[in-house]
């Protein structure tokens, strides 16, 4: 269970990427909540019970204890009736004690019986849960991880149109409804269920049918009203919980978005906005708390009502010498050790409800298709030296109505840098999620070595790509940790090398902490600058064949940029390299560079021919060297 908060903390790292959403449409939008038509409850158990069949031998043991506490808890009544008989006066003398060891022999051996069977059920009890805890904690593990690891597979296109904070509360009460699940069913319907067939056949068996009929009859009513109550109270619950995910929605987009409050002066807006949420969540727990009192009356005037028709024909027998003071005590005990646990059937029953509707909405993060999996036959990448790598004709769209990419045609020779260049929405950024394999093109191409990229694993695929990021987004831990995510199994030596050529190792030595330096939320202790040179950090740590810089040095100083560009060029030699950039003069050494406009390219060539050509680059860089260029943009 310790796992469920790495949902949140994921969540909210991955949260920046909503900045592409520009690109999606509301047909995206109905793609990524496609499917997630809610399901049969026998469906949800269906999926739910390999999980817990991984556990055969302890689901066996834990039955097994549970029918045996339930048989020791039938017992108590039973020997509480014998030692009330033989405590009765005229029972003794019928039976012949007349002198007292006798008569308090036979008692004292019912009360230890008594006492051992109270002892039993207890035991049998503890031991299920004992017996049965592994198989719960287990299977809340699996289910947890395995959610993890398909959210991880899943499209880009799928965490762009998410809200965090819905889908990580979603999720967290998906892993406690399996907790809750069984611990309902395994631990109150079901053993209710075996005590009821036992009470009502030591009724039938040792009493008049009206017994079992009554107790049958109350039963089903209760059983009835309980569950038309709950189903009508379910979109109280429902409601509930829309809500609640709101609420928290709003509040963690908000906290995440906390410099963009403090910008706009916006904190009075935000705290009305949340309160609101809060205020219909309110009005919503009170309709439910409302129906909930009226659900609890009902139940107790069907128990009180039954318990007095038993009761008053166990009273009857007992004044017509049918039956014994015994008899009527074991009865009673019988109706309390019954309907105790019925008092909360309700409130069992919509657990049950809410936490198979709550497991649903997880399977179906888990039974959501992934947009970009990986071919039947896919194979692994196997580089020795630089690949070339190949955009033959392609065509994508994030939407139908506006294709972003129009028949784009390059390569990017074995060993060297070809740059992209281009006004913002040209489509720049997307040609390095295509390479990446977060989307697939609609048509042409991608090739590395002359193999279509969809035809290659996409773990093998992306181990052999490194990017530098324009936004650049950082764990909630050490900057030794974000700078060693470029190879997990680093040492201190490489993570500093590192650091040193991205030139932020000096300022990490003047910090107090040094490489233990915590980065905050999404990096947001460390300046826009600092944050680009730790993703520098750890793309040179990765080392890979191939590299994408999008915009990797936006948001450094001009010295800084100098100082850094000529790091990246001496790192790039020898590396199939791609560089989407603004600024022209960090890509006038590229081998091509590459203008696009409007999803086309509208010219090629080096730095010297294209400034010779006196088109679309010549202009770009007159307006550049004349100081009008206002900054650096998205592509």
């Amino acid at each position: 269970m310790h796992g469920l908060h790495v949902f949140a903390s994921i969540s909210s790292v991955l949260s920046p990427m909503r900045s592409f959403a520009a690109h999606q449409a509301p047909e995206s939008r109905l793609h990524v909540k496609e499917g997630l038509t809610q399901k049969s409850d026998i469906d949800v158990l269906k999926r739910l019970l390999p999980y817990l069949w991984a556990y055969k031998v302890r689901v066996v043991l834990a039955l097994a204890f549970m029918v045996c506490a339930k048989l020791a808890n039938v017992g108590v009544p039973l020997v509480l009736k014998e030692l009330i008989d033989a405590m009765t006066p005229s029972s003794a003398l019928a039976q012949g004690f007349g002198a007292a060891g006798p008569v308090l022999l036979v008692p004292f051996a019912l009360l230890v019986a008594y006492g051992l069977l109270r002892l039993s059920v207890s035991g049998f009890t503890e031991l299920r849960e004992l017996v049965f805890a592994k198989a719960t904690q287990g299977a809340a593990r699996q289910i947890a991880l395995q959610t993890f690891d398909h959210l991880h597979g899943l499209s880009l296109r799928f965490h762009l149109e998410r809200q965090t904070g819905g889908m990580t509360r979603d999720i967290e009460r998906g892993v406690r409804g399996i907790e809750s699940l069984i611990s309902y069913s395994l631990y109150s319907i079901v053993p209710t269920l075996i005590e009821v067939v036992l009470v009502l056949s030591i009724l039938s068996y040792k009493y008049d049918a009206w017994f079992a009929v009554i107790t049958v009859l109350a039963l089903t009513l209760y059983i009835v009203f309980t569950v038309k109550v709950t189903q009508w109270r379910t979109h109280f619950r429902k409601q509930v919980n829309e809500l609640d995910s709101m609420a928290h929605t709003r509040a963690v987009d908000s906290l995440l978005n906390y410099e963009t409050v403090k910008y706009f002066n916006n904190e009075a807006f935000e705290s009305k906005r949340y309160d609101q949420s809060l205020n219909h969540l309110r009005l919503a727990r009170l309709k439910a708390q409302t129906s909930l009192s009226l659900l609890n009356t009902g139940q107790q005037l069907i128990i009180a009502v039954a318990l007095v028709c038993v009761l008053y024909r166990a009273t009857q027998g007992v004044v017509d010498a049918r039956m014994t003071l015994g008899d009527l005590v074991m009865i009673n005990a019988f109706m309390i050790q019954l309907y105790i646990p019925l008092n909360f059937l309700g409130v069992i029953y919509r657990e049950i409800k809410q936490s198979l509707t709550d497991l649903d909405k997880m399977f179906n993060l888990l039974e959501r298709e992934k947009e970009v999996s990986d071919r039947e036959g896919a194979h692994t990448l196997s580089l020795q030296e630089p690949p070339s790598v190949q955009f033959v004709d392609v065509h994508f769209a994030y939407e139908p109505s506006r294709e972003i990419l129009k028949g784009v045609s390059f390569e990017i020779p074995s060993g060297l840098t070809v740059a992209v260049v281009g006004a913002s929405g040209s489509g720049k950024s997307t040609l390095a999620r295509l390479l990446y394999r977060f989307y697939d093109v609609q048509r042409g191409q991608i090739q590395i070595n002359g193999q279509d990229v969809r035809d290659i694993k996409q773990a093998s695929l992306r181990r052999h790509i490194g990017i530098v990021p324009q936004d650049t987004v950082l764990f909630n831990d050490t900057i030794r940790y974000n700078i060693a995510y470029g190879e997990v199994n680093a040492t201190t030596e490489q993570v500093i090398q590192v650091a040193k050529s991205a030139h932020i190792h000096d300022f990490i030595s003047q910090t107090a902490l040094g490489y233990e330096t915590q980065v905050g939320e999404r990096g947001l202790k460390l300046s826009g600058g600092e944050k680009q040179r730790v993703a520098i950090a750890r793309t040179l740590l990765k080392n890979p064949p191939v590299l994408i810089f999008d915009e990797a040095t936006s948001a450094l100083d001009s010295a800084n940029e100098r100082t850094i560009q000529a790091e990246l060029k001496g790192v790039a030699q020898n590396k199939t390299t791609l560089v989407i950039a603004h600024r022209l003069s960090t890509i006038v050494s590229a081998h091509e560079i590459l203008v696009m406009q409007d999803g086309e390219i509208v010219e090629r060539g080096n730095h010297e021919r294209l400034l010779s050509m006196n088109g679309k680059y010549a202009q770009m860089w007159a307006l550049q060297q004349s100081g009008a260029d206002q900054g650096a943009e998205p592509g």
